[in-house]
Parts: structure tokens; C-alpha cells; sequence
């Protein structure tokens, strides 16, 4: 071969490369690699809403305002669930590209099963992610970016979080239940001006708590009790600090509900506040499969664990007696309380 000849060929080689190159640029005008990277947020306290849809088209909103999370409605929601999302936000980084064998399949997937994912900064959109499956090693996601400076990305790329091994895709639920704030109480002895217990199926152990002035005065019934420790009544109330329900309804279906709501509940708690705030709770009992002692040592066809709540709202939770007793076993702080167990009947 000659050396005219190699040149020739050499030249060919380079005006083919130079095609290649100049066609890549020509299909990509305008994109760069930090459209497809760029997911996170530096400064995340400017985010000022996040709306999360799943690929069931279940969505949720999610809106800070002054620093305080809530849902669009203004309610309550899991502050710890908001952190996940946002050290998501601040610390996501680029993991690695698609082999592009794979890149059309995971492209035409991502269509239409994903995890849509918007971030409004300053009250203006900002970015969303489209979350995709996570990647091989499950160490990733895969995953696809639209921004306002850079537009949408067309193809996927793998991410991760820095620092952190796992999968992304689990921070970022639509299932409104999953954001539920289980806080019910977090009051203190000054906040609380009256509490009341009634018993539906067993009146004789209803009592009730109400501040008179700078004293408190403990009924049971319609009768005031003759002598109560004081330090008593201050251990019970300081019970009311920090009550949570246990799990959301993931078991019964609306029906199924609205016949519980119907039924007579085992137990009335209410608490009404010094700035005039009102709670009241609605306590059902869940059947067991087996029977189970109960707190007096009887054999009772009840879940001595767990046990359905109504809130104020009308949302229906689930509860733990551990944590409810301090608040419904009067005679454990009021031994002043006269109680006669009703004879067991088989």
C-alpha cells in the first residue's frame, strides 16, 4: 500500500469521524449533559411546594409555607417523611449513563410507568423528575429530568443518592394515608381544661378531670371524688404530652367503615383546651381470633393490642391500648374511684 494511498484512506476515516461528530452535534443542538444530570436542589429551603404523582395517578401535594409543611388543604402531614425528600433533593447525584442497548427500552418503559415528581422554588416551577426502576445493582434509579433552564431530557439516565446505597424511587408516595400526620395530642398540663372519659359498655368506669381555677376536680360520674393526690392528677394529664395512633386504615373497605361508625363504641375521650379547642375520640374494639386476657385478667374475644379510633375529622385509625391506658385507666391514678366489676356472662 502506498503512502498516497493510506492518506487517501486517512482522509476518508477522518471525514467520516467528522460527519459522525458533526451529525451528534446537529441532533443534540441546544442539549447538554447537564440536561440530563442536573436533578438536584442546592438550596432547598426555597422550595416552596412538591406534587408527587404515581403511576396510578394518585397525587399529592405538598406545600411549605413560612417553614411549616403541610398537604394543599392546610393539614397535617409526616414532617420526617417532607426531610427524606428534600435530603433526596439536595444530595442526588449522577450514578452513570445507560449502556445504549438498553437506553430505547427503558425510554419507551419510563412512558408510561413512572413516578412524576415536581419542585416548585420560590413559587415557581423549577424541575421534575420522572422516576423510573431502579437500576441493576439497586443502588440506583433510573431516571429522567425536565427544567426550566434546560427543558426535558429525551434520554433516562442512572442516579443515586450521595452517601447513601439503595434506591430512590420509596421517598416519594402519592398514597395520602402514608402522609398522615399520627400526632392526636402534644399538650401540656396548662393547655388542658377538662378531660372526659366515658365508658359506653361499662359506665361505672367513666370519670372525668376539669380545672377549676388554679385546682383540678376528678368525678366519677356526676359525683366528685372526696380526696385526690394531686400529683396524681398532674401525672395523668401530663399524659396527654405526646399521643400518636399507630397505623392508618389500610384494612377496612368505606363500607366496612361506615358500619363501625355506626356501631357503639366502647369508649368516649374528649379533651377540651383553654383556647376552646375540642377533641373528641370514638374508641371501637376489634375482634380477635381467639380469645385474650384482658386488663382484669378476664378471658375477653378481643385484641387486647390494637383497637379502631375515630378522629375528629371522621378519619378512622388504629390505635395501641399501651398507648391509650395512661389516658383511660382512671383508677390507676385515682385509687379513689369505687368500681365493681360486672359478673362475667357466658
Amino acid at each position: 500500500m502506498t503512502k498516497t494511498t493510506i492518506k487517501f484512506l486517512s482522509a476518508i476515516c477522518f471525514l467520516i469521524l467528522l460527519s459522525w461528530l458533526s451529525f451528534k452535534l446537529l441532533n443534540n443542538k441546544g442539549k447538554s449533559d447537564l440536561e440530563l444530570i442536573d436533578f438536584s436542589i442546592a438550596d432547598t429551603s426555597k422550595i416552596t411546594q412538591i406534587i408527587i404523582t404515581d403511576p396510578a395517578s394518585n397525587k399529592i401535594s405538598l406545600v411549605n409555607k413560612n417553614g411549616t409543611w403541610t398537604d394543599d388543604k392546610g393539614g397535617c402531614i409526616s414532617v420526617q417523611n417532607v426531610s427524606f425528600i428534600l435530603e433526596a433533593a439536595k444530595n442526588i447525584e449522577f450514578k452513570g449513563y445507560l449502556p445504549e442497548s438498553s437506553c430505547q427500552k427503558f425510554t419507551e418503559l419510563m412512558a408510561s410507568q413512572h413516578t412524576k415528581v415536581e419542585f416548585f422554588v420560590s413559587g415557581e416551577w423549577n424541575k421534575t423528575w420522572y422516576i423510573g426502576p431502579s437500576s441493576q445493582d439497586h443502588y440506583g434509579q433510573i431516571m429522567l429530568l425536565d427544567s426550566d433552564e434546560e427543558g426535558k431530557s429525551t434520554r433516562p439516565v442512572m442516579m443515586r443518592i450521595k452517601g447513601l446505597k439503595g434506591i430512590i424511587e420509596p421517598r416519594f408516595f402519592a398514597d395520602k394515608r402514608k402522609w398522615m400526620c399520627t400526632n392526636i395530642f402534644a399538650l401540656s398540663v396548662d393547655e388542658i381544661k377538662n378531660v372526659s372519659v366515658q365508658f359506653l359498655d361499662e359506665p361505672a368506669r367513666s370519670f372525668s378531670v376539669q380545672k377549676n381555677k388554679q385546682d383540678f376536680i376528678v368525678k366519677q360520674g356526676l359525683n366528685s371524688l372526696n380526696y385526690v393526690d394531686t400529683s396524681n392528677i398532674y401525672r395523668y394529664l401530663q399524659a396527654f404530652k405526646k399521643i400518636h395512633f399507630a397505623l392508618p386504615n389500610y384494612e377496612l373497605t368505606p363500607s366496612q367503615c361506615d358500619s363501625l361508625k355506626k356501631s357503639m363504641p366502647f369508649c368516649k375521650l374528649q379533651v377540651k383546651q383553654t383556647n376552646g379547642k375540642s377533641t373528641l375520640l370514638k374508641l371501637y374494639r376489634i375482634k380477635a381470633k381467639e380469645e385474650e386476657r384482658n386488663e382484669f385478667g378476664e378471658m375477653v374475644n378481643m385484641d387486647m393490642n390494637n383497637f379502631w379510633c375515630v378522629l375528629p375529622n371522621g378519619q378512622l385509625v388504629k390505635c395501641q391500648y399501651f398507648v391509650f391506658n395512661p389516658l383511660l385507666l382512671g383508677h390507676v391514678y385515682f385509687p379513689a374511684m369505687e368500681y365493681k366489676k360486672k359478673p362475667i356472662t357466658k
